[in-house]
């Protein structure tokens, strides 16, 4: 927090949080609202993971990504929503220094990891639909299982590198954040210190972690639509397309939305722009993706419809039980 040739400057001890300061009268809505949004996110992520751990016919390398990408979600929303929630209930906006440092860590390691996770889910419908004759060799167990850790590994070194360095920036001015979490760009800009490699730095991650895995996304399905294209039967090309539809809905709006955000030049009038379509991926897309991947993939609802199905036989015959002893 120090720079330790020009002495502990670092003033303020935390940020206040504006969030949306701007709708006073629509807090309590709005505490409501994103209650309702992190409840269904948590639960729909949470059932997907059940189901994939659960069910023998989704222990295939694509509910294996699947899985994950569940799991993360759910840390990804649980590392913002929760506080967004507090500070909507009780108007309590500040956030400690050490908070914010955390809170940017988790996000910025979970959205790398997202990156990636996305590639090599891509990467597997590309082997699927493309190679399917090598799909089995070559997307075994264990090459999906390395995909998997290289993702999470990969996403939270460079997060941790991040948040290390900006660790080390002084912030002696302004505390206010003009946003609903702490994001990178609205922090950096009340440092007091050079924050030129700082932003080097994070240029070089957004590039290593958002571009090449956007360009592996981007060729892989290049690939799988040419390659449906040239089935022969138009069932067997609607086939191959529901099996990669569902994924191509994920990436196109994750990456969308960050594009919309990150790339567009940061002005007063797109600012308040950018913080609604914040929430998009931050909030709205892990409680979107459990809902996608359930309604469009009959592999997931037919799994969802055994596992409802045994809890009512359950509950059914624990009543029964419960009255012979009554």
């Amino acid at each position: 927090m120090a720079d330790p040739e020009r002495g502990n400057q670092t003033s303020i001890m935390g940020f206040i949080l504006l969030g949306f300061g701007n709708f006073h009268e629509l807090q309590i809505l709005l505490f409501l609202l994103f209650l309702v949004i992190y409840v269904v996110t948590v639960a729909g992520n949470t059932a997907i993971m059940v189901l994939v751990v659960a069910d023998q016919h989704l222990h295939t390398p694509m509910y294996f990504f699947l899985g994950n990408l569940s799991c993360l979600e759910t840390c990804y929303t649980s590392a913002i929503l929760p506080r967004m929630l507090a500070s909507l209930l009780s108007g309590d906006k500040t956030i400690s220094f050490a908070g914010c440092l955390i809170q940017f860590d988790i996000f910025g390691s979970l959205l790398c990891t997202e990156c990636c996770l996305l590639s090599a889910m891509s990467y597997d419908r590309y082997l699927a639909i493309c190679k399917p004759l090598h799909y089995a060799a070559r997307m075994n167990s264990a090459f999906s299982l390395q995909l998997v850790v290289g993702s999470w590994l990969s996403g939270f070194a460079a997060g941790s590198i991040s948040a290390c360095w900006l660790s080390q920036q002084i912030f002696c001015g302004p505390n206010e954040i003009d946003h609903f979490f702490c994001d990178y760009t609205p922090l950096i800009k009340l440092s007091c210190s050079d924050t030129s490699r700082m932003v080097l730095l994070l240029f070089f991650i957004s590039c290593l972690f958002v571009f090449p895995p956007f360009l592996i996304t981007l060729t892989t399905y290049v690939c799988i639509i040419s390659a449906i294209l040239r089935i022969p039967s138009s069932t067997g090309r609607q086939k191959a397309f529901s099996t990669c539809s569902t994924h191509l809905i994920v990436v196109t709006v994750f990456y969308g939305t960050l594009i919309i955000v990150y790339m567009p030049p940061d002005t007063a009038v797109l600012r308040d722009l950018n913080k609604v379509f914040s929430v998009f991926y931050t909030v709205l897309t892990p409680m979107v993706n459990p809902l996608i991947y359930s309604l469009r993939n009959k592999e997931v609802k037919e799994a969802l419809r055994k596992a409802l199905s045994k809890t009512v036989t359950s509950m059914s015959i624990c009543k029964r039980f419960c009255g012979h002893l009554l």
